[in-house]
């Protein structure tokens, strides 16, 4: 993924042949040829904007204003770094900044009305503009100080927002608006005839082309001078001459959203991204092909596959998505007709179950993409689907505060009401089922464990102590007698999302509240225990996994949209492991980030 859906001046191509984008607190170079990717970590939260410099190796990333796990404020800041190297090379503006840095620039110097984009003049790096809200600002820098002159209107309608500009090779400044026009700007000497000696040269329009139904989100200059435009509503790209006469056009597919940004390859191919989320590659002739794609809403449902290492996300974006964890692709997407809130794959591998916000839950074939099973339970979301261990029955967990059992034939592909678990008294987070697949261990909404005997009719264990030593088949539960120590001490119960326990058993993955994933030692019944933090996601995180072979970790963001992949690591000697955010790939609206770490368990 990449953060198209709310994000501007997000997107650019290297020398080095790769593509830097953002998302999350991840900045990602993805080298498009290689299908590698490089990650830039240091940023403490969301990365909002990104600029290039002249050089082509230093950038500078700004990040927003967040604010910490007991609530302070992060101050907002821009890194200047070296791509190269990853080496950060300055760290400027901390404490200058109030809500974030938007646009990578000087936006609070500037004005008090958004500003949407900011550049130095290529020709002449004294002159700097900026653009928003109803405004374009001509900036002169003389003797360390900034002066700035509005260009004018005049006769033709102001637009309600700049959103882009380029220089072009000629020396003017072309604007992209809101109005769907590019507007040509040129100076215009200084009229002394009714004005008077004082009199100053003024920026005013020269021409005014009509280039998009919508905004014009974005524009590039290409070498010989040719400009690119890209359309919002119309989610076209054109392509004009120097002096702005169409030359080509297409459109890319709805299902990609509108044009956010364009980057130049060689002249002829050319990296788009998108409002959805999604960077495409292509030319005018071929079209575009998606090369990083992803959610463009919270993600809660995350399974991964009981022998290969593929894994399914779904959301509030109704994307069911199947991804490959060794290329970091997208195997196959489906939409839904509802949010997609949880999911499972049977034992066997064959099918996958996906619960939905309306209590309706779905059972999907791996190999035909089919839908072979339809049914609903209750009319409110589902939380947890779980198959027992030897795919003879499946959990439905509700917020109806039921956990509905269903018996399993014909390889997952049918599924028979058997019982339902009636004793919560609030809605089901989490279940697991015990190795022999008789019993099962839930938690709800309350905070309350409860234990039952699903064999013996779904019944509720009333003495808790008698399954304390049962050996559980998953351990998916945020409370439990092995996951005690995961809590900090004075913690909410909402500030653990997630949690997994590793196949091997050894370890404990936890998803917080607070944009970070723990590694714990299994099991962690006692207080305090010791644990390693990993940074990188920029919003809560809302579910965690292992894949089959414990190889890897998996993290879902909520409103970050964001998968990171992390590469586990036995440090050393001994069980001791690490997370190493392995080559962010490209996933959903990912990172799809095989992130390094290297850290030792005590």
């Amino acid at each position: 993924g990449y953060r198209g859906r709310d994000c501007r001046a997000n997107f650019y191509f290297l020398p080095s042949g790769e593509a830097v984008y953002f998302i999350a607190c991840v900045v990602v170079l993805y080298h498009i040829s290689n299908q590698t990717q490089r990650h830039y970590r240091k940023h403490t939260d969301c990365v909002r904007c990104l600029a290039i410099h002249p050089d082509k190796v230093r950038v500078a990333s700004g990040q927003t204003a967040g604010v910490d796990k007991d609530g302070k404020p992060l101050q907002p800041f821009v890194h200047i770094w070296d791509s190269k190297t990853l080496v950060t090379l300055q760290q400027i503006g901390l404490g200058t900044f109030e809500r974030g840095v938007g646009s990578v620039a000087f936006s609070n110097a500037s004005t008090n009305e958004a500003v949407l984009a900011v550049d130095f003049n290529p020709v002449d790096t004294n002159n700097i503009i900026t653009c928003g809200k109803s405004h374009v600002y001509f900036w002169t820098m003389s003797a360390g100080t900034l002066t700035k002159k509005q260009g004018i209107f005049g006769k033709y309608k102001k637009p309600k927002f700049i959103l882009c500009f380029v220089f072009s090779l000629t020396g003017d400044v072309l604007t992209g608006d809101s109005e769907g026009n590019i507007l040509t700007w040129g100076k215009s000497a200084a009229d002394i005839k009714t004005l008077g000696k004082g009199a100053k040269e003024t920026f005013q329009i020269m021409k005014q082309t009509r280039a998009h139904e919508g905004s014009v989100f974005t524009m590039c200059v290409l070498q010989g001078g040719a400009i690119l435009s890209g359309g919002g509503k119309d989610r076209k790209i054109i392509r004009w001459s120097a002096d702005l006469a169409p030359e080509r056009e297409c459109e890319i597919s709805e299902k990609f959203g509108a044009v956010r940004t364009i980057a130049d390859v060689d002249g002829e191919e050319l990296l788009v991204g998108t409002t959805r989320n999604a960077i495409l590659r292509g030319t005018f002739s071929d079209g575009f092909v998606a090369i990083v794609q992803g959610h463009v809403d919270e993600m809660w449902g995350l399974a991964t596959h009981p022998s290969q290492n593929i894994f399914l996300t779904c959301g509030n974006d109704r994307q069911v998505c199947l991804w490959n964890a060794e290329d970091h692709k997208l195997d196959w997407s489906t939409i839904l007709e509802e949010s997609g809130l949880c999911a499972d794959f049977c034992p066997n591998g064959a099918v996958v179950s996906v619960g939905l916000s309306t209590g309706r839950w779905v059972v999907l074939d791996l190999q035909t993409k089919e839908m072979v099973s339809d049914l609903t339970d209750g009319n409110e979301q589902l939380s947890v689907m779980r198959y027992s261990p030897d795919g003879c029955f499946l959990a439905v967990g509700s917020h109806d505060n039921f956990i509905y059992i269903y018996s399993v034939t014909d390889g997952g592909q049918r599924y028979t009401r058997f019982g339902k678990c009636t004793g919560h008294s609030s809605f089901i987070t989490h279940l697991d089922w015990s190795k022999d697949g008789k019993y099962i261990m839930s938690n709800s909404g309350d905070y309350e464990i409860l234990y039952w005997d699903v064999a013996g009719g779904c019944k509720l264990l009333r003495n808790r102590f008698e399954s304390k030593d049962r050996e559980w088949a998953s351990y998916t539960c945020v409370l439990g007698f092995h996951v005690m120590g995961v809590w900090l001490e004075g913690s909410d119960g909402t500030d653990i999302n997630a949690l997994c326990r590793s196949h091997s058993e050894s370890m404990v993955a936890v998803a917080d509240d607070f944009c970070k994933v723990h590694l714990f030692q299994y099991p962690c019944p006692k207080p305090k225990a010791p644990s390693y933090k990993y940074e990188g996601h920029g919003s809560h995180v809302t579910n965690v996994r292992f894949t089959y072979n414990d190889s890897h970790l998996l993290s879902m963001g909520g409103k970050d949209t964001c998968i990171l992949q992390w590469r586990v690591k036995r440090a050393g000697t001994g069980n001791d492991k690490d997370l190493l955010p392995s080559s962010s790939s490209v996933c959903p609206n990912s990172v799809y980030t095989d992130n390094g770490i290297q850290r030792h368990i005590p």
